[in-house]
């Protein structure tokens, strides 16, 4: 059995939603490379940010 690691010894990350330090997990093993958000909120909020942009872009171009 390899040896426990530490919490600070594990790989982090920055949200790129709310810009917060996140470590890694487990359930994360194997897409670890793909991981942006610290949490299901954050990613959400990004989907909305993302909607309203298109939305107000669209507008805009439209006048």
């Amino acid at each position: 059995m390899p040896p426990m690691r530490r919490k600070a010894d594990l790989p982090q990350k920055v949200c790129v939603q709310c810009g917060r330090p996140f470590a890694w997990r487990k359930k994360w093993e194997r897409v670890w490379d793909e991981v942006r958000y610290c949490s299901d909120r954050c990613r959400a909020e990004a989907r909305t940010t993302r909607r309203g942009d298109t939305a107000e872009n669209s507008a805009t171009e439209e006048t």
